[in-house]
């Protein structure tokens, strides 16, 4: 980043902040604090009010905004890529506000730069599937913003089929995750006395208690699942014909692969077993379980059964 575009991103990052130490604009930006100091100095010769206060760091004058931005055909259609994501995969309040942010946007634009603008978007589009319940995902929004305690059922997954529970949570609820399609809630579980990840999918029952809370200090919103928490490793032998389409698809729980002679071997990292079951199974003989030995005999009764069903069929 040259000089000229960190010393507007200084400002943007002050007016959206409310200000910032010297020490954390440099780590923010990748750079010494000498070199903040510098250009602090440079914004205020510019006319930029900034102004210090000892222990707080740097902050713009209340009222100061910067002028309209003028944005380039990428940075433009990015935008507005993006409020169309976002007009798709969040509820009515969030939909309505990507949908007039995008109309801003393309309201501002030079006309030579709207059509290039129009005519990109035009050429692109994002096919995902709607929010199964958007009410619930409002509700959780609104914990999450007024930090209240919840309350919910919840359908936890079993390592065997038929022994699923279903149990009453009291929830935290420090965020909210969406991955893959799958909209995800980390917080600290009171149950387990720890944090976990819940999936919207199986929470049911929803209501708030009066009880607020802080959340955890360190706590940083990012993967739902980590390979600590997956400690079972499952090895794949797919053939040959196979492997461009494994690569395809893109699974979760892959975390290695190899070409060798006799296929492409796959590395997974799993909780349970029976995680990668269904996935295993739709490639049909197309893969073999190398290990653990136990899921070659889960895999085994699985396809018994499944002939079972069909052996009496003419």
């Amino acid at each position: 980043m040259n000089k000229t575009d960190r010393l507007l991103a200084i400002v943007l990052k002050l007016q959206s902040s409310g200000g910032m130490r010297a020490e954390d604009l440099a780590a923010f930006f990748e750079t010494s604090k000498r070199t903040i100091y510098r250009d602090i100095q440079a914004l205020s010769e510019a006319g930029v009010p900034v102004v210090a206060t000892p222990g707080q760091g740097y902050a713009l004058v209340e009222g100061y905004f910067l002028p309209p931005l003028s944005f380039s055909s990428d940075e433009a259609i990015m935008l507005l890529l993006g409020a169309e994501y976002l007009a798709q995969n969040f509820d009515d309040r969030y939909r309505d506000g990507a949908k007039a942010a995008a109309l801003k946007i393309e309201g501002v634009l030079p006309q030579n730069l709207a059509k290039e603008v129009g005519y990109l978007k035009g050429s692109f589009r994002m096919v995902t599937q709607p929010i199964e319940n958007p009410d619930l995902l409002k509700e959780l929004r609104r914990a999450v913003l007024e930090r209240k305690t919840i309350k919910f059922r919840y359908h936890g997954r079993a390592a065997e089929p038929g022994h699923e529970t279903a149990t009453e949570r009291e929830v935290d609820p420090y965020g909210l995750i969406f991955v893959e399609g799958i909209w995800y809630l980390p917080g600290f579980d009171h149950l387990r006395q720890d944090v976990r990840n819940f999936r919207l999918d199986r929470v049911e029952n929803l209501v708030f208690t009066d009880n607020t809370f802080t959340r955890q200090q360190g706590f940083v919103l990012g993967k739902v699942d980590t390979a600590d928490a997956r400690n079972i490793t499952v090895r794949l032998l797919f053939v040959p014909e196979a492997a461009r389409w494994v690569r395809e698809t893109r699974y979760f729980y892959i975390t290695g692969e190899e070409d060798t002679p006799e296929g492409l071997v796959v590395t997974l990292k799993v909780r349970h077993e029976r995680d990668p079951l269904n996935w295993i199974l739709s490639w049909g003989w197309r893969v073999r379980v190398l290990e653990p030995e136990s899921l070659v005999g889960v895999v085994r009764d699985e396809a018994e059964a499944i002939f079972k069903q069909y052996k009496n069929r003419v």
